[in-house]
């Protein structure tokens, strides 16, 4: 079992949990990911990034969008609660070394699984650039966390209401074409991760994306984290999560995304309907 240390609303539906795993704590390394499961007898196993890790108080942060069944029911529980399983780290970590300027961006909540690395490219001794993009102020996250860290930090929104309006690739291009760029990390929605590389692609800055919202059992079991980079078929769970963003099939992989969604919309409407009906119940 896993105490919930410490639970915090981002956003609408975004939260943010501090939970007890001290050997994933001392083992992880940024761009790992962790297997929840909050009922063993019959809860189902989700994949969370970690978004921090402390390995002397213990603990591991993931930071999660209430969006299907599991994760609703995970927003339900609170500071003192107990997870039954968290499995990991699992995944490939990211490829960290001193370089010299880094450009790290994030979209909506891919920001949280992008801190680690952030920290990573720090401690190699890397200038790190951070671009954080959302639709709007209220959906900013760990942008504390971020200005801590970043030697720049730029903020965008689609409505102006934080940072400059517009969206991230805008910056990343005047990044490209100042120059002097070793990489680029984007993690955050799909679409934004393809413009990312192809805003990157003109100037052959390597660009490194994170593919973990198609993870679904995190093993390579279920095989519905195909993906094709390169060419070839590879296991985002297994074989990532993070890939050359110049190799990856950004409309194949969206396109397969779209079956997730509608059953992540029916298990969410199921799930509240059944809260309603407890709820009724005095239970």
């Amino acid at each position: 079992m896993h105490k919930i240390l410490e639970k915090r609303q981002l956003s609408a539906d975004v939260f943010y949990m501090k939970v007890e795993a001290t050997n994933i704590a001392h083992n992880r390394k940024p761009g790992q990911f962790v297997i929840v499961q909050i009922d063993i007898d019959y809860g189902e196993r989700i994949p969370l990034t970690i978004a921090d890790a402390n390995a002397e108080g213990g603990w591991i942060a993931i930071v999660f969008q209430a969006i299907g069944a599991t994760t609703l029911r995970l927003s339900k529980l609170n500071a003192g609660d107990e997870i039954a399983a968290i499995l990991g780290p699992l995944g490939q970590p990211t490829h960290i070394e001193k370089k010299g300027t880094v450009v790290c961006v994030g979209g909506g909540i891919g920001v949280a699984p992008l801190h680690p690395i952030v920290q990573g490219h720090k401690a190699a001794g890397n200038k790190v650039i951070v671009i954080i993009g959302a639709r709007n102020k209220d959906l900013i996250i760990f942008e504390d966390e971020m200005r801590a860290l970043a030697d720049e930090l730029i903020i965008m929104t689609d409505d102006g209401s934080c940072g400059r309006k517009g969206l991230v690739t805008e910056p990343l291009k005047e990044k490209c074409e100042a120059g002097g760029i070793a990489e680029v990390v984007a993690i955050g929605p799909p679409v934004m991760m393809k413009f990312c590389a192809l805003t990157t692609k003109p100037y052959n800055v390597f660009t490194t994306v994170s593919l973990n919202t198609i993870m679904i059992d995190g093993t390579g079991m279920c095989g519905g984290c195909r993906v094709n980079v390169g060419g070839e078929v590879k296991f985002v769970c297994v074989d990532g999560p993070e890939f050359d963003g110049h190799q990856v099939d950004f409309d194949n992989m969206m396109m397969r995304m779209k079956a997730f969604k509608k059953r992540e919309d029916e298990d969410r409407h199921k799930c509240h309907l059944e809260m309603e009906i407890a709820a009724k119940k005095g239970e």
